[in-house]
């Protein structure tokens, strides 16, 4: 918690409120009590709405903002949120003891388990894993060697997590100045993982920006797949090997990526859809079809273009 005045004066502003900060938070899910910023028009939409104690956005939208809103006005609200993320970055690490472990759990020799941690029952933890502090993991799940949970992060029931993966880690957000230079935006949300997900080995899974990163039951999710921050992904979908998802994408129930596919970010796939293998999503589909190559069409329209381009061939 912070006094706004002092965050102001940590970006450059002036402002003379004793208002609280309790967190930073998206236009659409802010609280009364915390900040939000609006940086491209695609969210004008959810400004005048906002519940947000105070706005960081420029002198264009300013007329927009709710009337109890406090205004913070600059020319980069993007890089002014940057920088005020590091605010409310948590220690990567706190020093004490688990809050809880059943007895029935299993925790196999050199594991990490951290401060305020909770192990439900019949869990196990294998040598080498990292249960990061007030991490979660349900009711008999097994963490194999070397896989890593994150601070904050929820691993739910009947889950298994293998080998080398990674739930929790940064998102990749950056500002960038004038100049060039790149800017952290810290990540301050959490990873929830939701009861009967498996998780092949050496997959990675960000944390949200703000919020949550969502993966909802019964998710497979093969090796050596990338998962951004703030996504979902729908019940019982199916992401094959070396498919990744960038940021803030959703994904319906049921959901297929082949291997080697992608979805880029702030999109939604419908229900059912399947990707086939190398298969890339630049915008918002439709569910309950199938869909091959880049640019992304309708399998059958792409089996079509494959022999109209081999009779050209000589």
């Amino acid at each position: 918690m912070m006094k706004l005045r002092d965050i102001a004066a940590f970006i450059g502003f002036e402002c003379d409120c004793d208002a609280e900060i309790t967190a930073i938070n998206t236009l659409k899910d802010a609280k009364e009590s915390e900040l939000t910023f609006l940086d491209s028009p695609k969210y004008l939409s959810e400004l005048s709405t906002t519940k947000a104690k105070a706005v960081i956005l420029s002198a264009a939208n300013a007329q927009y903002a709710p009337s109890g809103a406090i205004t913070l006005i600059t020319e980069e609200p993007y890089l002014k949120l940057a920088l005020v993320t590091k605010l409310f970055a948590k220690s990567p690490f706190e020093i004490g003891e688990p809050e809880f472990i059943d007895a029935t759990a299993q925790i196999m020799p050199n594991a990490y388990i951290g401060k305020g941690a909770k192990i439900g029952k019949n869990s196990v933890i294998m040598s080498g894993a990292y249960i990061g502090d007030y991490a979660v993991i349900g009711d008999n799940s097994i963490i194999y060697p070397n896989a890593v949970i994150y601070r904050d992060c929820e691993v739910g029931n009947d889950c298994i997590v293998h080998a080398g993966t990674v739930i929790g880690s940064d998102g990749f957000g950056f500002a960038h100045t004038k100049t060039g230079e790149h800017v952290k935006i810290y990540q301050n949300g959490i990873v929830i993982i939701e009861d009967g997900v498996e998780i092949g080995a050496n997959t990675t899974i960000d944390r949200a920006v703000f919020g949550v990163t969502r993966i909802k039951k019964g998710v497979k999710i093969d090796n050596l797949v990338q998962i951004g921050h703030n996504c979902e992904i729908g019940e019982y979908s199916i992401l094959v090997s070396q498919s990744g998802i960038a940021g803030s994408t959703i994904l319906g129930r049921n959901v297929v990526m082949g291997g080697q596919s992608a979805a880029t970010g702030h999109i939604s796939i419908g229900a059912f859809a399947t990707i086939a293998a190398r298969g890339g999503v630049t915008k918002s589909i439709a569910g309950s079809k199938t869909y091959s190559g880049f640019p992304l069409m309708e399998h059958r329209e792409w089996l079509k273009l494959q022999a109209k381009i081999s009779k050209l061939l000589p």
